[in-house]
């Protein structure tokens, strides 16, 4: 993990994001990058295209450059190497250019989260990246000045489908020294006995040297309220998922539990593309 992706709009959130990524930064001897997207309008993206300068254009990329050279100047960052860049592109699609250009090995991302119509309507280009990164996406909800992951969950349904990004995720909780707790959410709708669950998570780990770990079945009404409940009860500090980037039709009527977790979580959420 030597590449670390921090996108910023200037909030709050975004610095939880940047204070996180820094604490990681520092652990592993990693380099990050500090995006801020400057989205314009359609006119002022066909008078770029074009080679104009417009006078509003260079004055909001100026503010954003003192503002990114003022963010780099905090304290949590001494002895980091960041590296500044402003772009002129869709916030969404802005990142993940970024990201491919740069080899980025994580992106962290802050989040406020969103609920009910708004949510279901325009979603947030956090939980855009998170269903389309390939590489994975730690999203950050509030201020953790020592971010610690002690008690890292995976949630699955640990088939062979998830085995690569199963193995970043012991990758990223070995980082840590982390315990992993690995769990299988028993649904109404999904249910499996005790017994099946336990044999399909033991062939699955099988294959993977693990040591540090435990295995766990939690029964509740659906899976994103087992896995936030199941958090909840052993105080987890990061809980993390495969996601299979879901879009268009597929993603409005099934949903992604991912996204849904990104969205509702006040944990940290580490998520994996499948």
């Amino acid at each position: 993990m030597k590449r670390i992706l921090v996108p910023t709009d200037f909030s709050n959130h975004a610095e939880y994001a940047l204070k996180v990524a820094a604490q990681i930064a520092k652990k592993n001897n990693a380099e990050i990058y500090i995006l801020h997207m400057l989205e314009l309008p359609h006119e002022g993206n066909d008078a770029l295209s074009e080679g104009h300068e417009i006078p509003e254009i260079m004055y909001f990329k100026k503010r954003a450059e003192e503002k990114l050279d003022e963010l780099t100047q905090a304290s949590y960052l001494d002895g980091i190497d960041v590296s500044e860049i402003i772009k002129i592109e869709g916030t969404f699609e802005g990142i993940i250019g970024i990201s491919k250009k740069n080899d980025i090995d994580l992106i962290v991302m802050g989040s406020h989260g969103s609920n009910g119509f708004r949510e279901m309507i325009i979603g947030s280009n956090t939980e855009k990246v998170v269903r389309t990164s390939e590489v994975p996406v730690l999203v950050i909800k509030r201020d953790t000045p020592d971010f610690n992951v002690n008690k890292f969950v995976f949630a699955s349904d640990f088939s062979d489908e998830i085995r690569d990004t199963f193995a970043k995720a012991v990758e990223f909780s070995n980082k840590f020294g982390a315990h992993l707790n690995l769990v299988s959410i028993n649904t109404p709708n999904n249910f499996k006995s005790t017994s099946v669950s336990e044999k399909i998570m033991s062939d699955f780990i099988a294959n993977f040297k693990i040591d540090n770990y435990s295995t766990h079945i939690y029964n509740d009404v659906n899976i994103e309220k087992g896995i936030l409940n199941f958090a909840n009860s052993i105080n987890a500090d990061l809980i993390g998922m495969s996601t299979h980037g879901r879009r268009g039709l597929a993603h409005f009527f099934n949903g992604s539990i991912s996204e849904d977790l990104v969205n509702h979580a006040v944990r940290p959420v580490i998520t994996f593309k499948i």
